[in-house]
């Protein structure tokens, strides 16, 4: 009886150390996503501790779900340009001009489509403007793409002189019912943010766009070697910044009813904030899509719940430069610097 039972425990053994490699290969794989789980974790759990009753309803979660998802069309490009190697400053402004655009396309009195895909291509053509300005001209991508915010924001505040664009007739359009109404609840906005993500993690992940990403942000000159276009890639990080603010000012418009000339400066500091507090590193060459979108998350929920928690917003940036530093030492200590 005994000997007949030998081998199934040996074939249980074999199946829970094979399980158990797998479970630390995931791991291993998807450190810094997970340090952003745990970091977002550990706060909600404060905050939840700190008031149940405001963090046990719906309202609280939906309030966030409605504002999270542009956001996110923001941070999930990004982590591409920084793990290129490179760094986007000028997003808020280019969420500005496309949302001037769609706005000024729909009060002219065209079709809201129509006014989504003159937004989606003026972003990728200032997508494609800023990274030819910083790859072909060889500049700091900190300083000319903090330029050119500058420059866009002045345009845009030149043409309009500071006057917002009211579009009443979104409320009855279709285009906001599909992308910005309530499904069951939960706002229709941050269902397609979802399905972004999931698109761009697997683009990553899993497409040779996003493998020639890494290595031209790990090593330029290994990639040239390789036969990639080193600077054609890059540009096309920033092209996707483009898109990524352009569909951010379409949802904000849709959600708002309003353009504001300041569509996008409110972005500026959360969403580069995310992007590092899910786990992207500073160097290049490495980066995580998902830990961007739980950074986003993180940042989105210090606001709404140091309030809920019966503090007041006068702590808001204290609690967001804890959460920042703690993530950062956080993912220093969960995952190896490898440059």
């Amino acid at each position: 009886m005994s000997e007949l039972a030998r081998p199934e425990t040996s074939v249980t053994r074999r199946t829970v150390a094979a399980i158990g490699r797998s479970i630390r290969g995931f791991v291993d794989a998807n450190r810094a996503p997970l340090g952003a789980l745990a970091v977002f974790g550990v706060m909600m759990a404060v905050f939840m501790a700190a008031n149940p009753r405001v963090f046990s309803e719906w309202n609280i979660y939906r309030s966030v779900l409605t504002t999270l998802p542009v956001a996110l069309f923001l941070v999930v490009p990004l982590v591409f340009v920084v793990t290129v190697g490179e760094i986007d400053l000028s997003f808020p402004a280019t969420m500005g001009f496309a949302a001037w655009i769609f706005a000024v396309v729909v009060h002219a009195g065209f079709s809201p489509y129509l006014g989504a895909l003159a937004a989606i291509l003026t972003g990728m053509v200032l997508g494609l403007v800023v990274g030819s300005i910083v790859v072909y001209f060889n500049l700091s991508s900190l300083v000319a793409t903090l330029g050119m915010n500058f420059v866009l924001r002045g345009v845009i505040q030149i043409a309009n002189e500071g006057m917002p664009i009211a579009l009443t007739s979104l409320s009855e359009s279709s285009l906001r019912m599909m992308l910005a109404s309530l499904v069951l609840g939960v706002p229709a906005q941050s269902l397609w943010a979802v399905a972004f993500v999931v698109f761009a993690a697997l683009m990553f992940n899993r497409h040779r766009f996003g493998a020639q990403v890494k290595i031209v942000g790990d090593n330029p000159d290994s990639a040239r070697q390789m036969g990639i276009d080193v600077n054609w890639i890059r540009v096309k990080t920033f092209v996707f910044v483009g898109v990524g603010a352009a569909l951010a000012g379409i949802i904000s418009t849709l959600i708002n009813f309003t353009w504001w000339p300041t569509a996008g400066e409110g972005y500026f500091l959360p969403v580069l904030a995310s992007v590092f507090v899910g786990g992207t590193p500073t160097w290049g060459g490495v980066g995580t899509v998902i830990g961007g979108a739980i950074g986003a998350l993180t940042v989105s929920f210090i606001q709404t719940g140091v309030i809920g928690a019966g503090l007041s917003g006068f702590y808001v940036q204290f609690f967001d430069g804890v959460i920042i530093i703690l993530s950062l030492i956080g993912h220093r200590w969960n995952q190896a610097r490898y440059r």
